[in-house]
């Protein structure tokens, strides 16, 4: 009986590698292809319209669409998400937050932008 267990959780751990190797895959060459997937439904098609800016530098770290970032405003208010882009004529940038909210931040209400993770740092160097 333990062999059986011990059988059939060594298969559930084999597939669940494989899992991960073809996700990390997929992310490969959708990096290649220059796409960013963001798996959130509150995201539409006039989100991305809007931004015109997908990568950019802000008070010295270059961030860029897919990025997991932190914004604290100058009110000392603090959202976590994940960066959809910038827009230069309204000089703010558009985050989805993990409320799955779309909050658009004017850069001068921007106190301070960290960086929390990069969109596909696995495969960069």
């Amino acid at each position: 009986m333990l062999i059986h267990i011990q059988r059939i959780l060594f298969i559930l751990l084999i597939l669940n590698i494989l899992g991960y190797v073809l996700v990390i895959l997929k992310e490969k060459i959708y990096l290649k292809n220059n796409m960013i997937v963001i798996n959130k439904k509150a995201v539409t098609q006039s989100h991305l319209d809007k931004t015109d800016i997908k990568e950019f530098t802000f008070d010295g770290s270059k961030v860029k669409a897919g990025d997991e970032i932190k914004v604290v405003t100058v009110s000392k208010e603090k959202f976590k998400g994940i960066l959809i882009g910038a827009i230069r004529d309204e000089r703010a940038i558009l985050l989805v937050t993990y409320g799955d909210q779309i909050k658009e931040f004017k850069i001068d209400t921007i106190s301070k932008l960290k960086i929390i993770s990069k969109y596909g740092k696995f495969f960069k160097g």
